[in-house]
């Protein structure tokens, strides 16, 4: 399993390819932990192999930071076959990514900001 770490800004998409096996029947799931609403995730366009049957097709996700206070999230992708939930994944790739603070924004730290006076 490979895990890579990436720095994005509030709208800033990171482009990530993922090898293939659909003609096997698998396809790639994903999951967003930590602050999951920093983030969105989207399947962007393939890119078939040699155009054979059975042939490696990759498969492009578009990670976007999204909260302009900024905050972290880990999105975990595993490669599975949908009719066989109880199988492990042939392959997994889990994605850290750490969205900046837009400037002028607090980051986020999980306790509200104070407001009133005293």
């Amino acid at each position: 399993m490979e895990v890579r770490s990436v720095v994005l800004s509030p709208g800033e998409p990171y482009e990530l390819r993922l090898t293939g096996r659909g003609a096997r029947g698998y396809v790639w799931t994903w999951q967003v932990t930590g602050d999951a609403d920093v983030v969105a995730v989207a399947e962007g366009p393939s890119a078939c192999g040699d155009g054979l049957p059975g042939a490696v097709v990759d498969r492009t996700y578009v990670v976007r930071g999204l909260a302009p206070g900024g905050g972290r999230a880990r999105i975990r992708f595993a490669q599975v076959r949908p009719p066989y939930p109880q199988e492990a994944p042939y392959d997994e790739f889990v994605l850290d990514v750490e969205v900046t603070p837009r400037t002028g924004v607090p980051p986020r730290t999980g306790v509200p900001p104070r407001t009133g006076g005293a």
